[in-house]
């Protein structure tokens, strides 16, 4: 595989010469700077690919080219948005990158309750607690309908939480929330993020998938003529949030996107922490159901509990076999290069890590520290290679 690292440009503080000694060669970064729906020009891709070259790294993928709400939403004349969308994918691909990962995720990114959980093992790590993420829709929110989201254990729960909690614990609450958007430029107070959420009124799972058809017809065709690969990252967590209707959350869910329109440039992001936090999802299966569609692949583990909290576990340990999940991928790379397919190589990067050692003296985009990651992305590497041995390919 591909080992790649994501990397926030210069709203990162970890440098590329740093990355370069993790031993990953790939960068997954975004022109970050750029609001949504503005076109991405040619020149500054150019001059962010270059930075990279500079550190002896290849620019090997998009993380994210964002696709603007009011798309989500079908909101109005959309045709230059959409014509802005296939711009910038032509810059990119002008400029030799042509992987792109996007989502379709109302409103909201990834979605966590706690940004610096204290790990099992030492350090802190990302968790969605149903209890807080309740208190937070039920009471500060005041999002009624919610109730009928989670267990009534949870809700009694929640509100216990909202009692005791103090102004701090409700404003750091808020503030993890709000962190899934690292380089969105909009961020939200209870007060604008309930008249965003108003904004949604009337979208469920059908419209939501009407407007996604139309995205991929408006942009698919355009991908296939320029040689990119779209990817779809899934929802994280893959359930509804906030009321607000997700619509890539399991296998039939992929399979609905890949099939409605059907071309190799509609990819999957295979995100096993995302998918991993539904108990419902087989990752080892999902990934060879879907196996030729994959074009990206975010590596970690969950660790799920009764109730619908997760917390991100170490990369090999969690509720995903993370060996056969790589398996799985290394069989498709060896039958991809027996095809003779130019994209046998699948991009991959570690996802969210453990913040270790001195991480908790950096100030990382929340999931990503560098000692986690790289820690990650060894143990990764270590199976991967382990599986790709000649005597492991014929067992």
């Amino acid at each position: 595989m591909k080992e790649s690292w994501r990397w926030y440009g210069p709203f990162d503080n970890i440098a590329l010469w740093e990355v370069a000694q993790t031993g990953a060669s790939g960068i997954v970064t975004a022109l970050h700077e750029v609001p949504y729906g503005e076109v991405w020009t040619r020149e500054a891709i150019a001059a962010r690919k270059a930075e990279i070259a500079a550190a002896g790294l290849d620019w090997v993928m998009v993380e994210s080219l964002p696709v603007h709400e009011r798309i989500k939403r079908g909101d109005g004349d959309l045709s230059g948005l959409f014509a802005n969308y296939r711009q910038s994918m032509a810059n990119l691909a002008a400029e030799g990158v042509t992987g792109i990962c996007y989502n379709f995720m109302p409103l909201i990114d990834w979605t966590r309750t706690d940004l610096k959980a204290p790990a099992k093992s030492g350090g802190t790590c990302l968790r969605f607690d149903a209890a807080r993420m309740a208190a937070f829709e039920l009471h500060m929110l005041g999002r009624a309908e919610a109730e009928a989201d989670y267990p009534a254990e949870v809700v009694v729960r929640a509100g216990q939480w909202h009692a005791a909690s103090t102004e701090a614990d409700r404003a750091a609450l808020l503030s993890a929330i709000m962190s899934g958007l690292p380089g969105a430029f909009e961020r939200y107070d209870i007060e604008g993020l309930r008249e965003a959420l108003t904004l949604y009124h009337g979208v469920g799972a059908e419209e939501l998938r009407g407007n996604y058809k139309r995205f991929l017809e408006e942009v698919v065709p355009a991908a296939e003529d320029l040689g990119v690969r779209l990817c779809v990252h899934p929802d994280d967590p893959p359930r509804d949030i906030l009321g607000l209707p997700r619509v890539v959350s399991d296998a039939e869910d992929i399979a609905w996107v890949l099939g409605v329109v059907e071309s190799p440039a509609n990819g999957l992001t295979l995100c096993s922490g995302s998918l991993g936090a539904n108990p419902a999802n087989d990752l080892p299966a999902i990934a060879r159901r879907f196996a030729d569609r994959i074009h990206f692949a975010h590596l970690r583990n969950v660790a799920k509990e009764p109730d619908g909290s997760f917390e991100e576990a170490p990369h090999l340990d969690g509720d995903t076999d993370m060996v056969d999940l790589v398996r799985a991928l290394v069989e498709e790379e060896a039958r991809r290069r027996s095809a003779g397919r130019a994209d046998a190589e699948i991009v991959m990067r570690p996802d969210h890590g453990h913040e270790l050692l001195a991480d908790s003296e950096r100030n990382n985009p929340p999931g990503y520290p560098l000692i986690g990651r790289l820690r990650g992305l060894a143990e990764l590497r270590g199976v991967a290679r382990a599986l790709s041995a000649p005597y492991a390919m014929a067992v």
